[in-house]
């Protein structure tokens, strides 16, 4: 007798992995962390014609609270817009950083002055996937 025609309807066999995997990315919290034109997007991408809350990102206005920074982190980094990924129209100033990954590592770069809502919930979507590939029960084989 196979082992799904055994059990009732509403039980479901995963994998360990999985099911942390899965929590993980379904709750991206993520930092208010905006400085320039970009901040706008995010507070786009937040409201309700992109809506991210369906995916689990919910905004937090502290970094003790968040899994992600948005830089438009301690954990994931999402670099949006041209100032962020490469200084933009600024970087000929002496005040301006050529990329802030030159500052923190960075997961997932959105393109664009400023990223249109739709990228950047293409962002997330992609931090969401590279969580789904971490493996925490096996030692040293984190996948990157």
């Amino acid at each position: 007798m196979p082992l799904t025609n055994s059990l009732p309807e509403t039980v479901f066999t995963t994998k360990v992995d999985d099911l942390l995997n899965w929590g993980r990315a379904s709750s991206q919290w993520y930092m208010l962390f905006g400085l320039a034109c970009c901040a706008i997007e995010l507070m786009q991408t937040g409201g309700p014609r992109a809506d991210v809350d369906r995916f689990g990102c919910v905004p937090r206005a502290t970094p003790r609270q968040s899994d992600l920074m948005i830089v438009a982190g301690t954990k994931y980094v999402i670099s949006m817009g041209s100032c962020a990924n490469c200084g933009g129209l600024f970087q000929l100033a002496y005040s301006v950083c050529k990329g802030v990954d030159k500052i923190i590592p960075v997961d997932v770069y959105v393109p664009g002055c400023p990223p249109r809502p739709e990228a950047l919930t293409e962002g997330l979507m992609r931090i969401q996937e590279k969580i789904m590939r971490e493996r925490w029960l096996v030692k040293n084989a984190r996948a990157t």
